[in-house]
């Protein structure tokens, strides 16, 4: 089970678009993340790898928790929503659930749960 501080650094890291960054401190090194019931990614360089590609393909991103939090035992639940601006000035917006599993201070499985109609691109405003 994470510690209040570190659940609080972590979502700092998210909110303040350092991914990449939160994926290397706060998974652990077999980390699984799933997307819907899609076959989860494995290994946390498999994540990062998968973060980046995602990330370089946008020209900015915002990132924002929607409090509360669910915490019971292990086991924790984050509401995101994430905006992404493509490199094309398209816009997508992502509301998801995040079910996560840590290890004492680390997250060893985490699924999404999410509408996938939101994942089409919007056409850059005019």
């Amino acid at each position: 089970m994470p510690t209040a501080t570190t659940l609080e650094r972590f979502i700092a890291a998210v909110e303040s678009n350092a991914h990449v960054d939160a994926i290397e401190a706060f998974y652990a090194p077999n980390a699984s993340m799933q997307e819907n019931q899609s076959a989860p990614r494995l290994g946390r360089d498999t994540l990062v790898a998968n973060e980046r590609r995602v990330l370089a393909k946008a020209s900015k991103v915002r990132s924002e928790c929607i409090r509360p939090v669910f915490v019971s035992g292990d086991r924790v639940v984050i509401r995101w929503v994430f905006e992404f601006e493509w490199l094309d000035g398209a816009l997508t917006r992502i509301e998801e659930l995040a079910y996560q599993r840590w290890d004492g201070e680390r997250i060893v499985e985490e699924q999404f749960f999410y509408d996938p109609a939101q994942l089409a691109p919007r056409p850059a405003p005019a």
